[in-house]
């Protein structure tokens, strides 16, 4: 199949190469044409407007992608496609779009015959080799048409044991892809998946934090134990129950640079967390270590502890995120 993709960032041109390996078309388009320039000689069709982009995509239905950060850079650029696209083409949102947004968005599209779906992208900067978890929300025909570029981005199956008593259920989820609802629904879960993540990111880094600290001379000397952080997080990698990606990220971080002293403990958030505490609020459910892992972000941007130095290298780990006023690997 061939796709437009509007946004060549750390995600991005990613999506383009991934999909280019098995075979699917790009026409891509960027604020940045050094990063079209780049994909142009990796093979991808170049444009040099949106405009040009939906001219130069010969399938039927047109698709197009869009991956730029939420708001108005978003909308805008929706907009400007929306303005050169005929009923039946779809539009993709896969950013982190307020679900409201694409509840609107949806609605104004449809009223045009386009088609919008808001994907929620999972896979951050390792997702051209490992593969994007996608959450998708929006028309079904049109995510049925689209089956195959959904197929190629997710993960697959891979090693991951397969869970027991799923017979009859939807395949695609243990594929690493789903269709999960009308428009909105998408970017909903892709919110609470990012709200869940503050708060497993938060606990990993207190702990780390209280095992650093065990060696402080406000302790019994016979209680001091001086431990060694990147030996104890390789070592929960290997067959512990908080075994995951983010223990990883963290045990690489810290086999490298154990005090991480590139890393200030500044720790931005992107807005899912803090939507994922207002539909929280909206929907009575008690989510007190959600908001504290929220509230905490908020608290390093003051006053910085070892344990935000380990949020910010799981983000940089995961994400390419860099702490606001340092330059990447600085």
């Amino acid at each position: 199949m061939q796709i437009g993709v509007v946004g060549l960032g750390r995600m991005g041109g990613n999506i383009v190469r991934r999909l280019a390996r098995a075979g699917h078309g790009s026409v891509v388009f960027d604020a940045s044409a050094d990063a079209v320039a780049a994909l142009g000689r990796e093979g991808a069709v170049t444009a040099g407007s949106l405009k040009e982009l939906v001219e130069k995509i010969t399938d039927r239905p047109r698709a197009v992608w869009v991956m730029l950060p939420h708001g108005s850079a978003t909308e805008n650029a929706i907009n400007d496609l929306a303005a050169a696209m005929a009923p039946g083409d779809i539009i993709i949102d896969g950013g982190n779009t307020y679900y409201k947004d694409d509840v609107r968005r949806g609605k104004a599209l449809a009223a045009k015959g386009i088609r919008y779906l808001d994907v929620g992208t999972s896979g951050g900067v390792w997702g051209l080799e490992r593969g994007y978890c996608l959450m998708i929300g929006g028309d079904k025909a049109a995510v049925d048409h689209l089956e195959p570029i959904f197929a190629t981005l997710a993960p697959g199956i891979g090693t991951i044991e397969r869970t027991r008593g799923r017979e009859g259920r939807d395949p695609r989820a243990e594929q690493g892809y789903l269709h999960v609802g009308p428009c909105g629904a998408g970017h909903f879960v892709k919110m609470i998946h990012n709200g869940i993540e503050y708060g497993m990111m938060q606990a990993m880094a207190e702990g780390f934090d209280i095992l650093r600290n065990r060696n402080s001379t406000a302790l019994p000397e016979d209680q001091r134990f001086d431990l060694n952080l990147g030996d104890i997080a390789e070592l929960w990698r290997r067959g512990s129950v908080i075994t995951s990606w983010l223990l990883d990220l963290t045990a690489e971080a810290l086999a490298t640079d154990e005090r991480l002293e590139r890393f200030s403990g500044h720790v931005a958030d992107s807005g899912e967390g803090r939507w994922t505490v207002e539909a929280a609020i909206e929907e009575a459910v008690p989510a007190d270590v959600l908001a504290a892992s929220l509230f905490v972000r908020f608290r390093s941007r003051q006053d910085h502890t070892f344990a935000e130095k380990v949020l910010s290298a799981m983000r940089f780990g995961f994400g390419g995120h860099v702490e606001q006023g340092r330059k990447p690997g600085g």
